[in-house]
This record gives C-alpha cells, structure tokens and sequence, in this order.
C-alpha cells in the first residue's frame, strides 16, 4: 500500500465525505482488507466504566479504521486528491508518484545495493 502515515488525505465516501485530514495509523493488511486511521473521521464513543484511575467514567471518543479504498491521497505539488503510481528509478530505488501531475511523493524502497563482482 502507498498510503503512509503522515499523508494528508481526502476521504471520498461515507459520513466524512470531502474532509481532509492527516493519516494517524496505516494499520496491516488483514483479511484481504486494507485500513486506515485518519485524524477525525469515523469517531466513535468508548465507554468507560468508573475506577480509581478514572473516577469520574464516562465516555471516550477515538477514531476507527477506515478502508483505505474509501481516501485519495491529496499531492502535496499540485495539492489536489490524486491516485499513487509507483516509479521505479534507475538505481533501484523506488518512489511515490501523484498520478495527475507526475510529482513524486517520497521513496518506497531505498536503492538496491549493487553485487559486487566475483562474489
């Protein structure tokens, strides 16, 4: 997945559609299904039961996953959501690419190391 922790992206479908916000967890792959956590967005209410540590109860609000098919990835160039393309460059090494203005986006993979001869 090109998704990183960090990006801004732009959710596309759901309750939270338009909004714009930072990725806070790339979580893996489970079940043939990939997730994200995005700052704000699909919040639900955890409810706390009273203890010592927390007198008071009551409830606590967080983020969910959401699918990562559900969010565009917004290019930091042209700062529009765009899909990602992979570029693999002459090195090696392989680099995020906005697929609406060709920007790269940051590496993937760093270069390969090259084989050294007689070994």
């Amino acid at each position: 997945m090109l998704i990183r922790s960090g990006d801004t992206v732009e959710v596309r479908t759901g309750n939270a559609k338009g909004t714009r916000a930072k990725v806070l967890q790339v979580l893996p792959e489970k079940n043939g299904r990939r997730r994200i956590v995005v700052e704000g967005v699909n919040r639900v209410y955890r409810h706390i039961r009273r203890s010592q540590k927390n007198p008071q109860g009551g409830r606590l609000s967080k983020e969910m996953p959401i699918d990562a098919s559900n969010v565009l990835v917004v290019c930091t160039a042209c700062g529009r959501p765009s899909r990602l393309g992979a570029k693999v460059a002459a090195d090696g090494g392989k680099s995020r690419v906005c697929k609406k203005c060709g920007a790269d986006l940051g590496a993937v993979r760093r270069p390969r190391a090259t084989k050294r001869a007689g070994a």
